[in-house]
């Protein structure tokens, strides 16, 4: 009797090696990341809009970029970076 092997020979499918709740997890979770870097660029091409608003009312867009990410720090924080950077432009420019 001979011995025969009932394996596959061609390329395995690889989306047969994922479950169908595996893979349909995996579906939702490309959808949803699609959907909010969709947003991402709406929301930037909004922020954009503003800065060219402050651009067109004589305020520097640098500035308030600058303003808006020093905001983001705490104040206390703020201060030290601050005194430590007159500490150094102090030190450079002597």
């Amino acid at each position: 009797m001979a011995f025969t092997d009932n394996a596959p020979t061609g390329p395995i499918d690889d989306s047969d090696a994922m479950g169908g709740v595996a893979r349909d997890h995996l579906k939702s979770f490309v959808a949803r990341i699609e959907r909010l870097e969709e947003d991402k660029a709406n929301v930037m091409a909004d922020i954009k809009e503003v800065y060219a608003e402050v651009k067109s009312m004589g305020f520097d867009p640098k500035v308030m970029r600058k303003v808006i990410s020093l905001r983001k720090i705490d104040r206390n924080e703020r201060q030290e970076m601050e005194a430590l950077l007159e500490l150094y432009l102090g030190a450079v420019e002597s």
